[in-house]
């Protein structure tokens, strides 16, 4: 067979998400892989989530797709980040059995319905008429109603090390040249990022005596809101510290560096910079912390976070050896730096969709974004069009109210990014409605009408709000007095005593008081689940707070609302400038609120748009 809906190149975290969407939606799918032993594999770092990560993959499985239940299979040590502060940037971690998570995706893929797996370099697009219809690989013409871009750090891939550098994907993994070339032969707009990677270390070689232990949260918290406990056994990572002898190592060798000799011209990422980038850059610094990463159970390989380097190998082995407990570290790996060719995302639909191309969908790295959870997150959006644009059905687009993934494609297409784009909790601006706890009550019944949650999932969500409602509705209504009796509990809970009867919803208001406590002290029914009161909580601590963001929202959708036509003609309106005419022409915003967000457009040239529309709608009737 040589004809399928949707056609997906790539098979890393936002191929697999973007294909088990359309298949699920019922689009014949094929996936195109070079080598299928790479399905799901994580090439970097071997971890899951993050601080603004987390919430992704929690948004990513409310919806229905597969990261979290992958990390759930396969994670050796769960952290719940930032769990001293505010449940608004709370966000969940895993280190995950890298071969466990890439074959437990593997199995997925060969026992899913409508999909199909191919291994296959594709060479260049089909396109007629300004729309996609296939693609031509080395093998093969395969034809395809839509295609998704999901080309990861392939496209015209050069991995550096040293002064050396060769064409690759990825370590041993051949580049996608001529894909590259077709897309800007298309017309897309394509720059130069950089990344990179960590050497992996021989856990036999490591003097662990002089590493700090860390250990996970116990019990472990899942990522997937369907996984009830983690059975896997959880191992704990080790920290150490770079010093000055590891930064003059570093200084006297920045001559041999890509980076600052010049062979490297393209942007690297900000916030996960190369070792070789925190010695320059942040000089004042004496020491940098490295965590020691159990890259698997069955495997020797530990991965050192913060240690990403291009550096020459020997340079390597010297840098490392200079640290405590690597003193004699032997390297399985060393890392690399790699330079690739991105999308100007800007050119992109919220959809995902090209504005130039109908039909082809782009998602992941190669949009200009860095990290699993940032790719996956677009693949699921980019999988969800393509299947309703095959059955001409309205799309899918979640706002910057909605979730992390609205923000990180708003953010995307309708302001781009100069730089590797990592998602932060900073970026959100209602982090306190969109938190990870609540991205099934948010999220569940968009994929349950989309047809990527089953019924019974969709029933355990409503279940869940409704015992929450529960919960409210019996702090507000029940009431404690202030007797001797009651005070003494309050006094051995270390509780402020209570002056006047009160409900038990002012009681938990009260700073100090936990759900715990009024639990400690029998005051709560039997019959509501845990999940549920920690819910509860959570609303009723943060009530004012919430009600401020909710009405935040409100004015926000308004703009939202206020939808622009495709077609609209800029160059008429009067009283704006031309630079912002032509940014909007450009950029084709979908409504008042995209406009408003692209830069440069200022509140006036918003408020007379606004106008203008009103205008138009009252000519059109």
């Amino acid at each position: 067979m040589n004809k399928y809906d949707f056609l997906v190149i790539g098979a890393g975290h936002a191929g697999i998400e973007a294909a088990f969407a359309a298949s699920n939606m019922g689009c014949k799918t094929l996936m195109l892989v070079l080598d299928a032993k790479s399905v799901g594999r994580l090439s970097c770092n071997p971890a899951i989530g993050g601080v603004g990560k987390g919430q992704l993959v929690k948004e990513i499985d409310a919806l229905g797709g597969q990261m979290a239940v992958a990390a759930d299979a396969s994670g050796i040590q769960f952290r719940t980040l930032n769990a001293s502060r505010g449940q608004a940037v709370q966000s969940s971690r895993a280190q995950v059995d890298m071969d466990a998570y890439s074959l437990y995706m593997q199995r997925l893929v060969k026992k899913q319905k409508n999909l199909w797996l191919k291994e296959a370099q594709v060479k260049k697009l089909i396109v007629n008429d300004a729309a996609v219809c296939g693609v031509v690989t080395d093998k093969e013409t395969i034809f395809a109603e839509s295609v998704a871009v999901c080309a990861g750090t392939f496209l015209n891939g050069l991995i550096h090390l040293g002064l050396k550098h060769h064409s690759g994907g990825r370590v041993n993994e051949i580049a996608s040249c001529a894909l590259a070339e077709d897309l800007k032969s298309l017309g897309l707009n394509l720059f130069r990022f950089k990344t990179g990677t960590c050497p992996r270390l021989d856990k036999q070689t490591i003097d662990f005596s002089k590493l700090i232990i860390q250990h996970g949260d116990c019990p472990a918290r899942p990522f997937s809101f369907a996984t009830r406990s983690i059975k896997r056994k959880q191992v704990p990572c080790y920290i150490t510290y770079t010093n000055e002898l590891t930064h003059k190592i570093i200084r006297d060798n920045l001559k041999y560096s890509p980076l600052y000799s010049g062979i490297i011209t393209s942007t690297g990422v900000r916030y996960c910079p190369s070792i070789e980038d925190k010695v320059v850059k942040f000089s004042e610094k004496n020491r940098h912390q490295v965590f020691l990463e159990p890259q698997g159970l069955k495997t020797n390989a530990i991965y050192p976070n913060g240690l990403s380097t291009s550096l020459p190998e020997e340079i390597q082995l010297k840098l490392l050896h200079s640290i405590p407990g690597l003193e004699e570290a032997c390297v399985i790996r060393f890392g690399y730096g790699i330079e690739h060719t991105v999308v100007d995302s800007t050119q992109l639909f919220p959809t995902l969709e090209s504005k130039l191309i109908k039909g082809l969908f782009f998602a992941g790295q190669v949009n200009g974004t860095t990290g699993y959870e940032e790719a996956a997150a677009q693949g699921i959006v980019a999988g969800i069009n393509a299947a309703l644009k095959i059955r001409k059905e309205k799309s899918f687009i979640l706002e910057r109210a909605d979730g992390y993934i609205g923000v990180l494609i708003d953010d995307l297409t309708t302001k781009g990014t100069n730089e590797p784009y990592r998602m932060f909790t900073s970026r959100v601006e209602y982090r306190l409605l969109l938190r990870e706890d609540n991205a099934d009550l948010r999220l569940s019944k968009k994929g349950f009408q989309l047809g990527l949650i089953n019924k019974n999932v969709y029933r355990k969500v409503l279940a869940k709000a409704e015992a929450i409602q529960k919960g409210i509705h019996y702090l507000r209504k029940t009431r404690v007095k202030s007797i001797g009796h009651f005070n003494e509990k309050l006094k051995k809970q270390n509780l402020q005593e209570l002056k006047k009867s009160v409900t038990l919803e002012e009681l938990l208001k009260r700073p100090p008081v936990k759900l715990a406590d009024l639990k400690a002290l029998n005051l709560l029914p039997k019959g509501i689940a845990e999940s549920a009161w920690q819910q509860v909580e959570i609303e009723i601590k943060y009530a004012g707070f919430i009600q401020r963001q909710l009405k935040d929202v409100e004015r926000f959708k308004h703009l939202e609302k206020i939808k622009l036509p495709l077609d609209f003609d800029y160059r008429n309106l009067s009283g704006i400038s031309r630079e912002i005419k032509e940014k909007l022409a450009k950029f084709k915003p979908l409504n008042l609120g995209q406009a408003s967000r692209i830069s440069g457009v200022t509140p006036a040239a918003v408020s007379l748009l606004m106008v203008y529309i009103g205008r138009l709608k009252r000519t059109n009737g």
